[in-house]
């Protein structure tokens, strides 16, 4: 019987064709790009620009934004701190070293410059920079290590130094919109803008003494803007911009400011004598904010210094003070008021409130530095 069975043989793979096939794809994707790519060209001689989408007005805020730092950037300037190396007497031209720059702002017409402690300290020679990028040589009128401000001295026609608007710090509340204005890393006139974190807060001077009643805010704050001007949504100085908290160094969303209240005391009387030593009673208080949360009117004591008058005449921690003499006191800045007008070494009397019940002590004045 034949046999049925069919036998299947392997062809042999045609290895002439793979040559041939992989250069036909070749050809195919050459044709594919030509058709499709070739003919577009990169450039386009008729090209214009694009019409501009009209934005309309701006908004309320931004208008209030760029009308504040509008007035108020004439009044900033940018401090240049100086330490001279070599005396006459060795170098004809002795050489300047920058030791540092940072902010300050135009206290009124006769050309005085307030800015931080810090920013002036251990240098020898002072330029100022005003708005208009004229440079001014500056003398140093004196200052507050422990408040850390400073008070400089430049020479110019009063039409060209255009004061700062002074506001209040006592009714500040937190949420309220701020404004900074300074010389962050040397680019000038640089606006920043946040809110008030928080009050009555506490950090060093620039000698290690606490300043106490400092604003915290989150407008940003960067190495160049010490000295420069916290301002609120009215354009007034509210405080000086003085500290921040940072592990790195820069910007992290904590800055400090001392409160405007602290430098309108402090500020005439280095202009009057180069120091801030006034008569004082040897106590810190609470802010007025904090008085009123507590519904106190009067100014409420909050350390006491030990050996000082008012340590002596029985003073505590928590009265509250509420005359001077015959002057009824409301306010801390009545009170600044009232011992202004008296002398180291006199003797006041002092009406208190402690639990509600009246209380009247002498004590006389001393020394002080705030």
């Amino acid at each position: 019987m034949a046999d049925w069975t069919p036998h299947y043989r392997r062809s042999r793979p045609r290895i002439w064709l793979y040559p041939g096939l992989l250069t036909l794809c070749v050809l195919a994707g050459v044709l594919i790009w030509q058709r499709f790519a070739g003919p577009r060209t990169l450039h386009d001689p008729s090209a214009a620009p694009r019409a501009v989408t009209p934005r309309g007005n701006l908004s309320v805020a931004e208008k209030t934004t760029i009308e504040i730092f509008k007035a108020a950037s004439p009044s900033v300037v940018h401090i240049t701190n100086y330490e001279v190396i070599g005396r006459r007497r060795f170098r004809t031209n002795p050489m300047e070293i920058e030791k540092g720059t940072g902010t300050g702002f135009i206290w009124d017409s006769r050309g005085y410059i307030v800015t931080n402690y810090h920013v002036v300290a251990g240098g020898q020679r002072w330029r100022v920079t005003l708005h208009d990028n004229t440079v001014l040589e500056a003398r140093a009128v004196g200052g507050s290590a422990s408040k850390d401000i400073a008070v400089l001295k430049v020479d110019a026609p009063s039409d060209r130094l255009p004061p700062i608007s002074i506001g209040r710090s006592a009714d500040l509340e937190v949420g309220q919109w701020v404004f900074a204005i300074g010389n962050p890393f040397g680019l000038d006139q640089t606006l920043t803008t946040g809110v008030i974190g928080g009050l009555d807060r506490q950090i060093k001077g620039a000698n290690g003494t606490p300043i106490k009643g400092v604003i915290q805010t989150d407008a940003a704050i960067n190495p160049g803007n010490s000295g420069g001007p916290l301002l609120d949504s009215a354009g007034r100085l509210i405080g000086v911009n003085t500290a921040i908290v940072s592990p790195s160094g820069a910007y992290a969303g904590i800055g400090f400011a001392v409160p405007v209240d602290i430098v309108n005391q402090i500020v005439p009387r280095i202009i009057q004598s180069g120091n801030t030593r006034r008569p004082g009673i040897g106590a810190e208080f609470w802010s007025d904010a904090q008085a009123r949360r507590w519904r106190k009117v009067g100014v409420v004591v909050r350390e006491i210094e030990d050996g000082g008058p008012a340590a002596r005449a029985g003073v505590q921690p928590s009265v509250v003070i509420i005359g001077v003499d015959d002057t009824a006191i409301r306010s801390k800045a009545e009170f600044a008021r009232a011992l202004g007008r008296l002398d180291v070494g006199d003797t006041v009397r002092l009406t208190l409130d402690r639990q509600n019940r009246r209380v009247r002590v002498k004590l006389a004045l001393a020394a002080t530095e705030n």
